[in-house]
């Protein structure tokens, strides 16, 4: 995915997209805090890190072992960006970007709504789940900018690697990761619940 010559884009497309990227992340706060989000953990507190992978603090602070997922989201949408406008090069960072900040808002937005909590709620491990607050939210769109960097800045050998460890990482401490989390909230499995219960 890596390649020292991009697809020809003006300057000022680029800095059209890169503002264009800043207001998509201000209307997933605004957005958040419209649907009733909490601006940070209703407990009062703000964490770094949040260990405990399904208590009420879950998504409620700064990063938590879901946050590697999110890394992960911009893996992958860097390499769409790189199919969508690189044509065999690296893709325009405007265009790029824009597209992975937009869809990570909008999915977060989407994530954050009473059908989808209830949905995690109901077919996946994450049970305590109640939605994110707008600081972890916010912070999740910084952990998909920094995969999507990681991506345009590291051989796609390296890329690759990164997302194999995570995914590895989390599935040995919680016994979850982004790729069990897509299956179980599209086709849950009685067997994968049952084995992380037990964790």
């Amino acid at each position: 995915m890596r390649s020292d010559v991009g697809a020809a884009v003006s300057p000022g497309a680029e800095r059209a997209c890169l503002v264009f990227s800043v207001l998509c992340v201000a209307v997933l706060a605004c957005g958040l805090a419209a649907m009733g989000r909490p601006l940070i953990c209703p407990c009062g507190t703000i964490e770094l890190w949040h260990a405990n992978a399904n208590d009420a603090g879950t998504s409620q602070h700064i990063a938590d072992w879901y946050s590697l997922s999110h890394v992960i989201h911009g893996f992958l949408f860097y390499a769409a960006g790189w199919l969508l406008f690189g044509r065999g090069r690296r893709p325009p960072l405007g265009r790029a970007l824009l597209l992975a900040v937009a869809v990570e808002c909008a999915w977060e937005l989407i994530e954050n709504s009473p059908a989808v909590i209830e949905r995690y709620r109901t077919t996946t491990v994450s049970d305590a789940y109640a939605g994110d607050s707008v600081l972890n939210s916010l912070a999740d769109a910084g952990f998909m900018i920094a995969g999507f960097f990681f991506a345009r800045l590291a051989p796609v050998w390296a890329t690759i690697v990164a997302a194999v460890a995570m995914e590895f990482a989390a599935l040995y401490v919680i016994r979850d990761n982004l790729t069990l989390n897509v299956l179980m909230f599209l086709y849950p499995s009685d067997a994968i619940t049952a084995w992380q219960s037990a964790r």
